[in-house]
């Protein structure tokens, strides 16, 4: 949920200039009902100007009205300020003539801390070039031994958004690899199972007498029909009798 800029000074200026309750401007302005509570009898922001979210069109004259009408609504905030410029940046990233110097510290705790960046995406979030990684990753850097790694958000050369969701894309394509891989390992393992001594000399007899059986079985078949043709020969009494003219 999207909170106004200058949450405290915001409220303030809510609790003296409006009629909307602790409860309505907590919720707006991301504090918690007795913080808002604390403002009101002076013991909290007790240093802080109140900020009006109407000059910088975050809340309007009518929005306010019509929530102090009805204490159940809650205000909605129109526009926030610090979202400006956070859609998606076409073309490479603009880094600053003061910044320049500190990339090679940031390439080198991306390196260190994240090595699955390929040359390409760390060119893309902190605007360096592939030589300059690849470079660093070699440590053949001309000034390697006098810049420590540090933070790039730290730096000011990218926002935590943009890093946490790169790695998180990273992260779920290793998943979704790692899934692929031990399934074709499993169905790997299946196939070449190690099979022990006694089973596999147990399968072998079995096989061999199943073998020899199914042979025996083919020679009494043989036999019999020799034996049937045999006898459904007919029978030449000339063979066993001799007739003299």
């Amino acid at each position: 949920m999207a909170f106004p800029l200058m949450k405290k000074a915001t409220a303030v200026w809510l609790v003296d200039n409006t009629g909307l309750t602790f409860r309505q401007i907590a919720k707006f302005c991301g504090l918690h009902e007795l913080e808002v509570n604390g403002i009101a009898d002076g013991e909290v922001a007790a240093g802080i100007r109140g900020m009006d979210p109407v000059s910088n069109n975050q809340l309007t004259a009518e929005e306010i009205k019509r929530c102090e009408n009805d204490p159940e609504e809650d205000l909605v905030l129109m526009k926030n300020p610090a979202a400006i410029g956070e859609g998606k940046r076409r073309g490479p990233r603009y880094t600053p003539l003061s910044k320049r110097q500190d990339r090679p510290a940031a390439i080198a705790w991306l390196v260190k801390f994240h090595p699955e960046l390929s040359d390409s995406q760390i060119s893309k979030l902190i605007g360096t070039t592939k030589p300059t990684i690849q470079s660093i990753r070699a440590r053949t850097h001309w000034n390697i031994a006098n810049f420590q790694p540090i933070d790039p958000v730290a730096l000011g050369l990218c926002k935590q958004v943009e890093l946490d969701n790169l790695i998180s894309k990273l992260q779920s394509k290793n998943t979704d690899m790692k899934m692929v891989s031990s399934s074709n390992d499993d169905t790997d393992e299946k196939k070449m199972t190690i099979v022990d001594t006694e089973k596999s000399l147990l399968e072998t007899d079995v096989n061999k007498s199943s073998n020899t059986l199914d042979e025996q079985e083919v020679l009494s078949k043989e036999i019999n029909e020799k034996d049937l043709d045999s006898d459904q020969q007919e029978i030449d009494p000339n063979k066993f009798f001799k007739f003299s003219d």
